[in-house]
């Protein structure tokens, strides 16, 4: 029997203190800081309030956009927007806003910024529940597929225009998986280049479940692989892919929203 997911308090789930760059800092430099932490966010601040978040996103865009990293600093890459969040929260409060948002979360103790809370942190509080219902409401059956063959700059191009954050490269053995963290992990490398075959910087072979598990298996699984993309195959054939997002949507779309004050104690801070 699993813990109420509406009684469980953000603060014991969130990222404390999240680590802020400032929006001179050299890009290429954020970048390593984050590979070499397993970051997939930066706040970016240059005073007491932040004024956004660095994802991978805008790593990916800038990519893609074929600009020489080592040439740019953190406010030419720009940043996401975020939702500032009361530290009274729920991590229930907090799907519904990730989801309701579309947006990043900080969390504040009045003005002082006392966390970040990122889907990982939501699946850390929801495998503490119990939620038997199937992923198939939310999962999408439209997979973005490419070649082995591929380059990297090709890949990235891809993601950017369709704006997912992963990409099937689906002539690997097992099926394999190119993601915005593999491009984050490998662009520090002394031997990566864009015009690699994506093959090279991929994973594989891709974890994989019969579709129809429940959403608590399935944020078990990814909580004990540590990823965030868990292939659905039906008849041993790949035909969906769920989400960390997915598993949020999953879970807050099960349960009402309970904060009758959940848009006013919440502000959108575009930066």
């Amino acid at each position: 029997m699993g813990l109420k997911i509406a009684t469980l308090p953000i603060s014991n789930y969130m990222t404390a203190y999240p680590i802020s760059v400032e929006p001179k800092v050299p890009l290429m430099q954020a970048i390593t800081f984050m590979a070499d932490r397993g970051f997939g966010n930066l706040v970016v601040s240059d005073g007491t309030t932040p004024k956004g978040i660095l994802t991978e996103r805008e790593i990916l865009k800038v990519i893609a956009s074929s600009k020489d990293l080592h040439n740019l600093k953190v406010q030419d890459a720009g940043w996401q927007p975020y939702v500032k969040l009361p530290l009274g929260y729920t991590v229930l409060d907090a799907a519904h806003q990730m989801i309701r948002k579309k947006s990043r979360l900080l969390v504040f103790d009045d003005d002082k910024l006392v966390g970040i809370v990122t889907v990982s942190d939501l699946l850390r509080a929801f495998r503490k529940t119990r939620n038997d219902s199937s992923l198939d409401k939310v999962i999408s059956t439209k997979l973005e597929k490419c070649k082995s063959s591929d380059s990297v700059l090709d890949a990235v191009k891809k993601l950017h225009e369709k704006r997912i954050g992963s990409i099937i490269v689906d002539d690997m053995k097992g099926y394999g998986i190119f993601t915005e963290r593999d491009l984050l992990t490998h662009i520090t490398s002394g031997n990566f280049n864009v015009h690699d075959q994506v093959a090279k910087h991929s994973s594989s072979p891709m974890i994989v479940v019969n579709i129809g598990i429940s959403v608590h298996d399935a944020v078990s699984i990814m909580a004990s692989k540590n990823i965030k993309r868990l292939g659905l195959v039906k008849d041993g054939v790949l035909v969906s892919m769920a989400t960390a997002r997915d598993i949020v949507d999953a879970y807050q779309s099960e349960y009402p929203i309970i904060n009758p004050y959940l848009e006013d104690l919440s502000e959108y801070v575009s930066g």
